[in-house]
């Protein structure tokens, strides 16, 4: 089936096929054709360019979106959405003086979200979570990456794989899952971090590579978590087994975890609210992209990635949302994208590239996705009649999106 979209406004993050990292001084840039079209053929973009070239085109469908913008889907590629239940009693604790630190050592934290989940069944998991996964695609957000790590034992990161499979199944979009066993220690290992990793190693990993349950593996390398040793232990022997690193690092502090990531070939280094010229220079020349989760800041109180230092380095950044019961409770990479503006002082060229292309790079499918882009697939968001792009972010209390395209049909 063919689609034409006709009378688009302005087509934005148009880029040739092959352009799949944006970094540096080109974050400025977000190129765009005013006026256009775009044609799909099945789900991929099969052309575009400008309406005056608009003739002798073949169609099934036509929609024509007079004074709207048509931009790829949000590329999110940082999430925990996989989870039982809520936190909101710690939000009134938040709220009443208490730390991230001091809830986590109260019981409460991720390991409240792992007592949560132990207790939901597969079925109840699956339903709570595919309903937010639903939400968020009709909030722009057409690729997704989905982590485990409230499990915390063999059973239950099992059961959370085994609902991120099924969830691709169920919905339009790519799905990308993450194995995050080392996520926190749980009650039955404490004080025993070595066994928790052995057990991590020698009984979790062998079965998720036998159900081939996930694509990356990530750990939490963080003081009072998993440190250096421990977080090299965990990604060689996922790597052994084919699973990619990714690494939650420098949430709270900076200690080395970034060079270690960028050692073993990580494709993401994830948070980076703390960050020192060591870890820029880690990050030069390599191909790990830096990745921002500035909902988390906003939610926690907590510093921002400091997303000026890293680009003026040369260097790419991505955003996402890191969608969890505790510290993100919000999937709306929209929201992400004013954030990101606001408190972190990008442009709305830089903040687009950041939540699309380099999105995508950030779960190794910037070759489909991420751009408008002939061959790529036709997962298109097209807003309401809006005055520009810079409108996204502006007013970042409204909901400015008309229509989700995934694989080039209208998301319902």
């Amino acid at each position: 089936m063919k689609v034409l979209i006709t009378n688009i406004k302005e087509l934005v993050q148009v880029r040739n096929k092959g352009e799949n990292l944006v970094a540096g001084n080109a974050m400025k840039a977000l190129p765009t054709i005013k006026n256009a079209y775009l044609l799909i053929d099945n789900d991929r973009i099969a052309n575009y360019g400008i309406m005056n070239e608009c003739s002798n085109i073949t169609y099934d469908q036509i929609i024509d979106v007079s004074g709207k913008l048509v931009l790829p889907t949000w590329c999110d590629s940082h999430s925990h959405i996989v989870y039982a239940g809520n936190r909101e009693q710690e939000f009134v604790d938040r709220i009443n003086g208490l730390s991230y630190e001091e809830i986590a050592n109260r019981g409460g934290g991720i390991l409240n979200s792992a007592k949560m989940l132990e207790l939901t069944d597969e079925d109840e998991l699956f339903n709570q979570s595919i309903k937010r996964v639903k939400e968020v695609i009709k909030m722009g957000t057409g690729i997704l990456e989905i982590k485990s790590g409230y499990g915390l034992s063999l059973e239950s990161e099992l059961k959370m794989l085994r609902v991120i499979k099924r969830i691709k199944t169920a919905v339009p979009i790519m799905i990308k899952a993450t194995f995050l066993g080392a996520h926190a220690l749980p009650f039955n290992f404490k004080n025993k971090r070595t066994a928790y990793i052995d057990h991590i190693i020698n009984d979790m990993l062998p079965l998720i590579h036998r159900e081939n349950l996930a694509d990356f593996i990530d750990v939490f390398c963080e003081k009072g978590y998993f440190n250096l040793e421990d977080t090299a232990r965990l990604l060689i022997a996922g790597k052994e087994y084919g699973l990619l690193p990714k690494i939650h690092v420098n949430q709270f502090n900076a200690f080395g975890g970034v060079a270690l990531a960028v050692k073993h070939g990580a494709l993401s280094v994830d948070h980076l609210e703390e960050l020192n010229a060591a870890d820029i220079n880690a990050l030069k020349g390599s191909k790990t992209i830096p990745v921002a989760l500035p909902s988390c800041s906003f939610f926690l109180g907590i510093p921002y990635t400091p997303a000026r230092s890293l680009m003026d380095a040369g260097l790419p950044l991505a955003l996402a949302t890191d969608y969890n019961p505790g510290s993100t409770p919000s999937g709306n990479m929209n929201f992400v994208v004013s954030t990101a503006c606001i408190k972190m002082k990008m442009t709305p060229e830089e903040a687009i590239n950041a939540a699309t292309i380099n999105g995508a790079y950030a779960m190794g499918c910037a070759q489909d996705y991420g751009s408008i882009s002939i061959g790529k697939k036709a997962n298109l968001i097209i807003t309401k009649n809006i005055p520009s792009y810079n409108y996204l972010p502006y007013a970042f209390g409204e909901n400015h999106i008309e229509q989700v395209l995934i694989n080039g049909r209208i998301f319902n």
